[in-house]
């Protein structure tokens, strides 16, 4: 699979996503990140106004190789979870960046999300170029 690296998004070092959609972020989880797990069997997320902490895990996702935990790119609260996801997990491997997103986040300093790494430097960091 030829992994993509859009560019209207952010990418944190854990590879989970940011993108800034008018007052919200929505999260997510890099193809790459998606491809490394393999068949995702569970996901599990925070509920509705949970607050969120940059750099502190928000939930999981458990694949048929492992469990890792999701860390979050921004701090912010949770204004919608992505409910497809919990009951489909394969959702977010199919479409990592549209219908596999994991959380819409009200993002308490939007500045985070601009010192996430772009997308060059996320492709250039993962692809060991």
């Amino acid at each position: 699979m030829a992994l993509s690296f859009p560019n209207d998004r952010r990418y944190a070092d854990s590879h989970e996503t940011a993108k800034l959609e008018g007052a919200l972020a929505r999260l997510g989880l890099s193809a790459f990140a998606v491809d490394q797990l393999g068949d995702i069997v569970f996901v599990e997320l925070p509920e509705v106004g949970a607050a969120v902490e940059q750099g502190q895990s928000f939930g999981t996702v458990e694949s048929v190789k492992a469990v890792e935990e999701l860390v979050a790119p921004i701090s912010g609260t949770v204004e919608a979870r992505n409910e497809a996801v919990l009951s489909s997990p394969e959702e977010l491997q199919n479409d990592p960046y549209g219908e596999g997103w994991l959380l819409l986040v009200r993002p308490a300093d939007p500045a985070q999300i601009e010192a996430l790494m772009d997308a060059d430097t996320y492709a250039t960091k993962v692809q060991g170029a």
